[in-house]
C-alpha cells in the first residue's frame, strides 16, 4: 500500500507523544482521531483513484477533514500551556 499523507504524526509532529496519550486518556479526543483517521484514508482513496468519488464529495472530504484537524490542533495547544509562570 502506498504511503497515507496527512497522517496526524505527520501533521502534528511537535505532539506525537501527546495525541497517543490523549487517545488513551481522553474519549472524545479518541474519537476525533479515528474520525478523522477513517476521512484521511477515503481521502487517500478518492485521490489515488482506489475509490472514485465525485469532485464535490472529494472537496467536502477534504473540508471535513479539515474542520477535525482544527479541532485536534485546539485541543492539542490547549493542552499543551503546562507548568509554571
Amino acid at each position: 500500500m502506498t504511503h497515507t499523507p496527512h497522517e496526524l504524526a505527520e501533521e502534528f509532529p511537535d505532539h506525537a507523544q501527546k495525541i497517543h496519550e490523549l487517545k488513551v486518556s481522553d474519549a472524545h479526543f479518541a474519537r476525533l482521531a479515528d474520525e478523522y483517521h477513517v476521512l484521511n484514508r477515503s481521502i487517500h482513496r478518492a485521490e489515488s483513484g482506489t475509490e472514485p468519488v465525485s469532485q464535490f464529495a472529494e472537496t467536502e472530504m477534504r473540508k471535513n477533514r479539515m474542520g477535525l484537524k482544527d479541532e485536534i490542533a485546539a485541543i492539542l495547544n490547549c493542552n499543551q500551556v503546562s507548568g509554571g509562570a
